[in-house]
């Protein structure tokens, strides 16, 4: 078989087999088929499919079909990311700053703070923290890949549970934005890269310089062209930041960070992450199945994903009850607000994608992660919608 028809063999497991789960096993209320996707991707990787018929996946995912894939992967979650860059509401959390900067700080700092703690147990086992990590990049990525919220992906849990709308469901919105400013910033910083300093110091200037004439024309164009000029601007803030040591992900999320939501038709960004979802991201989710790793055995991954779910879980909860108390929110809402940020998914994959890119993280440390945020996500909607009940009932006794 050509190379070309063993890609098409590819892509025909990486769409065919999620959606097939998804549809027939109806597994929405607990894993959309976002998530279906992902976990397809660790199936489809070589710790399962990889490890039972070593052959056939030698032969399917030969070195020419995943560079094709990776290929497709990499523009996939550079759309994602800028599309999450550009649907950042700083302007409302601005409005509500008090409160925004209590909650979001301390639904961060909670699982930051234990999935540090967890991080530094990591640090005395081998086979865990990557071999160009310094021990405060490892305690401090771990730490934020257990306090990441996933922004795109509870946008679509908020909308399926018809709460986007509704000042609960921007109220949650609000918090995410904060977080994920915080989220990418601390990146920045783990990869700092002391021996490309000037490269990051030129990039830093030029972004700043380009971003402000970036603004200024796109308020000067028609709506049809800002589409086609954003995605030049994407590639090129993702080609700086990797030129400079950074991450191109870290420029994508840049390049629609300082881009206005207003700015587009929401209608079209909606249909456009839609589209972004189903048509590519699958590719990626196939990607980061390939880089799952089971050598320091089955029991041992799954154990450290259990301590980091409890870090992440435990972590976020006690946060956002504290600034529950602090602000004095409504019985109930606490609990509900911190379930809903548990949501990781794709964000924190993307996170963990680019701490094993830079080998702060091993491959053992990723498939953990990813173990970590499956769970996370999958455990919200089934959380969640009890709570909703509940509250719509105090809501209506009190009415």
């Amino acid at each position: 078989m050509s190379t070309v028809e063993i890609f098409l063999l590819a892509m025909l497991l990486i769409l065919s087999v999620p959606y097939l789960t998804w549809r027939l096993l109806r597994t929405d209320y607990f894993a959309p088929l976002v998530v279906v996707q992902i976990i397809t991707g660790i199936l489809l990787g070589p710790g399962v499919l990889g490890a039972a018929f070593p052959e056939y996946y030698r032969f399917v995912f030969n070195p020419a079909v995943v560079q094709s894939l990776n290929g497709i992967a990499w523009w996939a979650v550079m759309l994602f990311v800028w599309i999450a860059g550009i649907e950042l509401d700083l302007k409302a959390a601005w409005l509500h700053k008090r409160e925004s900067s209590i909650t979001a700080g301390l639904a961060l700092g909670g699982p930051l703070l234990l999935g540090s703690a967890a991080a530094l147990v990591l640090l005395a086992l081998p086979g865990w923290m990557g071999p160009k990590a310094l021990s405060w990049q490892f305690v401090l990525g771990v730490g934020m890949s257990c306090a990441v919220t996933a922004l795109p992906i509870l946008i679509l849990l908020l909308e399926k549970l018809a709460l986007l709308r509704l000042p609960i469901g921007q109220r949650i919105l609000r918090y995410a934005s904060v977080d994920d400013i915080a989220i990418w910033a601390v990146l920045a910083m783990i990869l700092m890269d002391w021996q490309r300093v000037g490269r990051q110091l030129i990039f830093i200037l030029a972004f700043a310089v380009l971003g402000a004439a970036c603004r200024w024309l796109m308020k000067r164009l028609p709506a049809s062209d800002r589409w086609y000029v954003g995605l030049i601007w994407l590639a090129a803030c993702a080609f700086g930041a990797d030129w400079s040591g950074l991450h191109f992900m870290v420029g994508a999320f840049l390049a629609g960070a300082i881009l206005d939501a207003e700015w587009f038709d929401q209608t079209q960004m909606d249909s456009l992450r839609h589209h972004v979802l189903l048509v590519i991201m699958p590719v990626f989710f196939l990607s980061t199945g390939l880089r799952t790793s089971w050598e320091l055995g089955g029991s041992m991954v799954f154990l450290v994903a259990g301590l980091l779910l409890f870090a992440s879980v435990a972590g976020k909860l006690a946060g956002v009850h504290l600034a529950g108390r602090i602000l004095g929110w409504r019985p109930g809402e606490a609990s509900l607000i911190g379930w809903f940020l548990q949501t990781k998914a794709l964000i924190m994959i993307i996170f963990a994608n680019i701490l094993l890119d830079k080998q702060i993280i091993t491959s053992a440390s990723f498939t953990a992660l990813l173990l970590m945020a499956l769970a996370s996500t999958m455990l919200t909607i089934p959380v969640v919608t009890p709570k909703l009940k509940r509250m719509a009932a105090l809501l209506g006794r009190a009415a």
